[in-house]
């Protein structure tokens, strides 16, 4: 896969093969279930920088989730590969962050789902709104993507 197929230089890749529980009445795979690999590649992607779920508990500090945007571009079907790309796209002013997610199936090269996820830090055992840590800007920072 080249860089030009992705959206953001660099993606932090994640990887899925849709199986028969994937799939709906209409033999394609379930909305759903682009959401959730999204949500996991987010994770495994926050985790390998270095800030995984027991360090936001320490810190007592999250990115919430506030916003998302998701368009389906293609439908994909049992055994298709995919990879999950994501970054980190612009974190402004440091208490909203931006992600970005492409779905590309790897048989075809074709990008058959983008989403756009808006993000603020909260502390945890408030839930309100507190500026990040500086950890939180230490890690996140550096690894803003720019479009390709």
């Amino acid at each position: 896969m080249t860089a030009a197929q992705w959206d953001f230089a660099d993606p932090y890749l994640w990887s899925v093969t849709v199986e028969a529980i994937h799939i709906d009445a209409l033999a394609h795979t379930r909305n759903t279930h682009y959401v959730e690999w999204c949500m996991e590649a987010a994770w495994a992607h926050t985790t390998a920088l270095g800030l995984g779920a027991e360090d936001y508990q320490r810190l007592d500090r999250a990115m919430a989730l506030t916003r998302a945007e998701y368009d389906y571009l293609k439908a994909t079907r049992e055994g298709d590969k995919l990879l999950i790309g994501t970054w980190i796209t612009d974190w402004p002013g440091r208490m909203k962050m931006t992600r970005r997610l492409q779905i590309v199936c790897e048989g075809t090269g074709a990008t058959v789902f983008r989403g756009a996820l808006e993000f603020v830090c909260i502390e945890i055992s408030t839930g309100l709104p507190k500026r990040p840590p500086r950890a939180f800007i230490d890690i996140y920072g550096p690894v803003i993507a720019v479009a390709t």
